[in-house]
């Protein structure tokens, strides 16, 4: 691994994402739903600040057609796989919990316990995703411990717009999306739909089967994902006045095998008959008068799903109880999710870029039995009250401050067989400072410091786990000191970025074991020091050639217990990628990725590996492309999780037409 960390480490001097040409692969952003935490001033113009963004084009230059991979392409993400077989990531090692999930700025992660399968949420209708690391803005609302992950969707620009690909691969897999929008100045419609279907897909030539895994094509590893976005938006005094008003809709289906653990052990027999998410929200923008404007946000969301649990590879036999069962054999859970912010911005008081937010948030969390009876219901509420203000103190120097209150209201507390009480309210405050100064026109260097919480969520406090826990009404918030150091600049046609950064988490919630006989226990148990740091570089060698790539450095302390590892995150991670421009109407595209081991519980430490993917794109027709390639090329037999082995070599097939 040491040696192809250093070959890689070469291929860094040379890149970093590129900053890819624009083809017919870029979208417009929807504005409004971006997130940011300096002012903007001007309508449509969006500065990232101390964050990271995946463009619409990198999404399809690098065939990322879900949110988890799309996220993989940037530095300090990494990427793993639970018990359940979901895809989970990590930013700057803290879990999806610690950096929930977010569409338009609305809040889309599961409501009972924080965490979200970035498998399920497809990148068709996104123009892009913005990401921000331990500095977030305080319109995000509470439970940003680490940062926050916002899925931008598109604006139509043009009288009519749109795109369509059909695509085949590896597994009998196929899918079809389409998007079209149309931008008529006092108004703009936008609507997409897209469609997954996969049977699974094959293992590298090199695992070696067992009890519960043959080999060949991946067991139980079936999926299928549809989705429909529809956006309509008003701009009554045209597209450059700045009142906006847009009401989107989405929906999604999946179903979705689990794939069995390769050691027999732990082996479960799930099927998620459904796996439903819907939401409805409306956003908008008002100004009053020449100096504010007013944000409004509104939003319902729905979660369904089902879990059926069997008692074998066959699938054939519903298990209603021991190891490997869930409630009956059948887990249903519905979810809600409603609330809305408001944010009043000011450009009054010169050289200030005023922002204060108040947002609510109420969540429900039910589950039935194999009988549609009702066992768990619990519901919570959740107030953010925040101010924030950028503050230009020269022409070079500026200062961002933060500040919110978060508050949780447990209202319900239901569990059929549990006599639990209704906790107490609690609440936490985050503060956050940033200072940036310009050393050149296309340069910066910045410092930033961040106090952050993250409120319990419905399971850490009540989930007993299939009988292996006891609840916990009385956990508190975790907290974390987020610091970090940067540099931003373009030197001679080269984007170059660098960042130091170190976060103190106390109170952190995790497991005690042997609480009550053999039974664990959710607590405030652990102190934690995560520190690193981000290298990256992008840019074009001469107009046949671009280069890009980004590292990773990342160590991670359990301070509390240091007899205990922190787990699922690679000290090294290294991406790089070249496109070769070979002729007019052909494009060579390359990426590598290489990953250090990494522990996955106290004792086990999986292997590092190296993984390389390369296609070709063909264009008949400027608006036409049609590509080849193959993923995992060398075929390397990995694992993000143990019992839970990464596909082998796979190929896609592709075409898209764009108008």
């Amino acid at each position: 691994m040491l040696k192809q960390v250093m070959v890689g480490a070469v291929m860094l001097a040379l890149a970093q994402q590129a900053a890819g040409k624009e083809d017919v692969d870029a979208a417009v952003p929807f504005v409004l739903g971006t997130v940011t935490v300096i002012g903007q001033r001007e309508q449509g113009q969006v500065e990232q600040q101390v964050g990271t963004q995946v463009s619409r084009a990198e999404m399809r230059r690098f065939n990322r057609d879900n949110v988890g991979d799309a996220l993989n392409l940037l530095s300090g993400v990494s990427l793993s796989t639970n018990a359940r077989n979901e895809k989970t990531v990590a930013i700057r090692g803290f879990d999806a919990r610690q950096v929930p999930l977010y569409i338009d700025g609305i809040p889309v992660y599961v409501p009972y316990d924080g965490y979200v399968d970035f498998n399920r949420f497809t990148t068709s209708d996104l123009a892009a995703i913005q990401v921000a690391k331990g500095f977030s803005s305080v319109a995000y609302g509470a439970n940003t411990l680490g940062g926050a992950i916002n899925l931008v969707s598109r604006k139509p620009t043009a009288l009519m717009e749109g795109d369509a690909l059909v695509g085949f691969g590896s597994g009998s897999e196929r899918q079809v999306s389409a998007n079209v929008g149309t931008n008529q100045g006092l108004w703009y419609l936008q609507a997409g739909v897209s469609y997954i279907d996969s049977d699974g897909f094959p293992l590298s030539s090199d695992f070696h089967p067992t009890a519960t895994e043959d080999g060949g094509m991946r067991n139980n590893a079936y999926r299928k994902d549809h989705k429909v976005s529809f956006k309509v938006g008003l701009t009554p005094d045209g597209a450059h006045a700045g009142d906006e008003y847009a009401l989107s809709y989405y929906k999604q289906h999946g179903e979705k095998g689990q794939p069995p653990s390769t050691n027999p052990v732990g082996a479960r027999y799930w099927q998620w008959p459904y796996w439903n998410k819907e939401s409805v929200y409306l956003v908008s923008q008002t100004r009053l008068g020449r100096q504010e404007r007013l944000k409004l946000r509104l939003y319902h969301d729905s979660y369904d799903n089902e879990i059926t649990s069997f008692t074998n590879g066959s699938y054939s036999t519903i298990k209603t109880s021991g190891q490997g069962s869930v409630s009956g054999g059948r887990s249903i859970y519905n979810d809600r999710t409603k609330g809305g912010a408001v944010e009043l911005e000011s450009f009054r008081l010169a050289g200030h870029s005023l922002r204060f937010v108040a947002s609510y948030k109420a969540d429900e969390h039910q589950e039935l039995d194999a009988r549609g009876v009702r066992t768990t219901w619990y519901k919570d509420a959740m107030w953010t009250l925040g101010a924030e203000d950028s503050i230009a103190l020269n022409a070079a120097t500026e200062l961002s401050l933060g500040a919110s209150r978060n508050a949780l209201r447990p209202d319900t507390v239901y569990s059929a067989g549990n006599a639990y009480t209704l906790p107490e309210n609690q609440s936490a405050t985050d503060l956050q400072a940033g200072l940036f100064y310009k050393t050149g026109l296309e340069s910066r260097v910045y410092a930033t410091v961040a106090r952050k919480s993250r409120l319990p969520t419905l399971k850490d406090r009540y989930s007993q786990r299939l009988g292996t826990y006891i609840e916990n009404p009385a956990l508190r918030a975790e907290e974390a000191m987020n610091y970090e150091l940067g540099y931003q600049a373009t030197v001679r046609g080269l984007a170059l970025d660098a960042a130091l950064f170190y976060s103190d988490v106390k109170d952190k919630i995790q497991s005690v074991a042997n609480v009550a006989g053999v039974r664990a226990q959710m607590r405030n148990a652990g102190r934690a020091h995560i520190s690193g740091a981000e290298l990256g570089v992008r840019g074009s060698v001469g107009a046949w050639l671009e280069v890009g790539g980004n590292y990773t450095y990342t160590e991670m302390k359990n301070v509390s217990d240091r007899a205990m590892r922190l787990t699922d995150v690679p000290r090294h991670k290294l991406t790089a990628h070249a496109v070769l421009h070979a002729a007019r109407q052909v494009d060579v595209v390359a990426i590598a990725e290489a990953n250090s081991g990494r522990w996955v519980s106290n004792t086990l430490e999986l292997g590092g590996f190296t993984t390389v993917n390369l296609k070709a794109v063909y264009r008949p027709l400027p608006a036409l492309s049609l590509e080849a390639g193959v993923a995992n090329l060398g075929d390397r037999n990995y694992a993000l999780a143990d019992g839970f082995p990464g596909a082998g070599r796979t190929w896609l097939a592709n075409a898209q037409y764009q108008f």
